[in-house]
């Protein structure tokens, strides 16, 4: 039986532990896989009592996603802090963690998983999730060196969702592309992106 009374602050607790729990099944087994059941079974809390912070679970996967983003950040920064590699090489890292993100502990939404998720969404959780991952983007261009200006920042998300989804769709999604060459093609699209990110980086103010 769930505890009669929580504390504000338990209630924040058991809050973070559902959010870390449910983005650590994500980023290991994917959103379809990750289920309300496993989550709060994990957390050691009742079905009724999940659903007091959670109406539904597109609300928990968007709100595990928003706690991702400090770390997308953060590791960002690490790779443009580190001594031993090159600007190239901090830029290649971040790109190639966030398209294999189940290896590396960041959940990364498949093209059947975005379908999912924001059909379901309310109108005001996507224009939330819309900004707040324009925020993101922003960030992590500043981290780079890069003014984020709002058609580079556009640009980049597309750009950075394309060879992320692409990484994550073939072959199962995909299955007319070339299995054998998925990971050259990810690391080819990750050169050119960084090729074009460090012609902002020498020329700021210039877009290319």
């Amino acid at each position: 039986m769930p505890k009669v009374a929580y504390s504000e602050e338990d209630r924040r607790r058991v809050r973070e532990e559902l959010l870390t729990t449910a983005l650590k099944l994500m980023s290991t087994q994917g959103i379809q896989h990750t289920t309300v059941e496993q989550v709060y079974r994990s957390v050691g809390i009742s079905r009724s009592f999940f659903y007091a912070f959670f109406p539904t679970k597109e609300d928990l996967i968007v709100e595990a996603l928003y706690l991702q983003q400090p770390r997308l950040l953060e590791y960002a920064r690490s790779r443009m802090e580190d001594p031993a590699i090159s600007w190239r090489e901090g830029v290649r890292q971040f790109l190639d963690t966030c398209c294999y993100g189940g290896r590396n502990g960041v959940a990364v939404l498949s093209v059947d998983e975005q379908q999912m998720l924001f059909q379901r969404l309310s109108e005001e959780s996507f224009r939330t999730f819309r900004i707040r991952q324009r925020q993101l983007f922003e960030g992590i261009l500043e981290s780079f060196g890069i003014t984020p200006e709002p058609d580079r920042v556009d640009l980049f998300i597309n750009l950075s969702l394309a060879v992320i989804v692409l990484s994550r769709a073939i072959p199962q999604t995909l299955p007319m592309f070339v299995p054998d060459a998925a990971r050259e093609s990810t690391a080819f699209q990750i050169r050119c992106i960084v090729d074009w990110l460090e012609s902002l980086r020498e020329q700021p103010g210039e877009q290319h």
